[in-house]
């Protein structure tokens, strides 16, 4: 079974490393969220990219989930002594990687070039592409005006009240090599349990991935779970827009793209009101709490899929 899979953040890291543990890794592409993207210390910043290659290289914090694992903090301690900016924090480790990346990306490389060439230095075996090589950054609206993601999501913790989103340069940006074909060639599409709004919308907005999406056999998984986020604003973002967080809420908003949708026991409850809008329901624990019940979830949603025919 060829599955591409749509992801950012943690939660789709963890659902992404399931995948990975089953699938033979010329049958999996992890397409990954950019509008997280941002220019910091004179440095480009990707943090999606960084989460699920660090994921998937068995390198990230076990604690938090981004980042990497066994770090250090010279440098942000040092920045800090020099009054530069530490709200956001970079590792001695993680900061090799964005000098590298920012190095080669003035040097002409395109992001999915560095991004292969880090993943294959870091012994991933799966293929990670970008969305897009061209720059799409995620514009949160707020009752303070707009912000950028990282603005909003880490120096201001998400205490602003959302209005709305909008991706700058979303028109113009168009799929990564490989992004298609990947999507094409795919007998399903997983969208991971990542934030809707500001994980997976923004993968969707890039030219033309829509509607070759649209067309597909697709899966998700819930990242609402119980009313709440595991990890994360969605919930947050999903009330102060007018929707009750939900499972239902994740379904319906993407109504005319899945076939499918893993919700959590504590939602079983909505099993036919997601069913009425034309998708199928699956109920199980879709709790990560370890790689075990990662590899569990992954294999379930796999499995569901090709009950319901959805993949060959």
């Amino acid at each position: 079974m060829r599955v591409a899979a749509l992801a950012g953040g943690v939660g789709g890291a963890k659902l992404v490393d399931g995948l990975a543990g089953i699938l033979r890794p010329e049958d999996l592409t992890v397409i990954v969220n950019t509008g997280d993207d941002f220019e910091h210390l004179g440095l480009t910043i990707c943090p999606d990219l960084d989460t699920i290659t660090y994921t998937l290289a068995g390198l990230a914090n076990p604690e938090t989930g981004w980042g990497r694992s066994d770090e250090s903090w010279s440098f942000l301690e040092t920045l800090e002594t020099l009054g530069g900016p530490t709200w956001f924090q970079i590792g001695d480790r993680d900061l090799a990687l964005h000098v590298e990346r920012s190095r080669r990306m003035m040097a002409g490389e395109p992001l999915s070039v560095i991004t292969r060439a880090i993943c294959a230095t870091l012994g991933v075996k799966v293929r990670v592409l970008p969305m897009s090589d061209q720059s799409v950054r995620t514009i949160v609206e707020t009752d303070e005006g707009e912000l950028g993601f990282q603005e909003y999501f880490v120096a201001r913790a998400c205490d602003p009240v959302v209005r709305g989103f909008r991706f700058e340069g979303s028109q113009r940006a168009m799929p990564a090599p490989d992004v298609m074909e990947s999507i094409h060639g795919a007998d399903l599409i997983v969208f991971c349990p990542s934030n809707p709004w500001v994980s997976l919308d923004p993968i969707l907005t890039v030219h033309g991935m829509r509607a070759e999406i649209a067309g597909k056999p697709s899966i998700g998984v819930s990242p609402i779970v119980g009313g709440k986020a595991l990890k994360g604003p969605a919930a947050k973002m999903f009330a102060e827009m007018g929707f009750h967080p939900s499972a239902l809420a994740v379904a319906d908003h993407y109504r005319e793209l899945l076939t499918a949708l893993v919700i959590d026991t504590a939602d079983a409850s909505s099993t036919d009101q997601i069913a009425a809008l034309g998708i199928q329901p699956f109920v199980t624990d879709t709790i990560m709490t370890d790689r075990a019940a990662r590899l569990r979830l992954a294999q379930e949603a796999l499995d569901f899929a090709a009950e319901l025919e959805l993949a060959i």
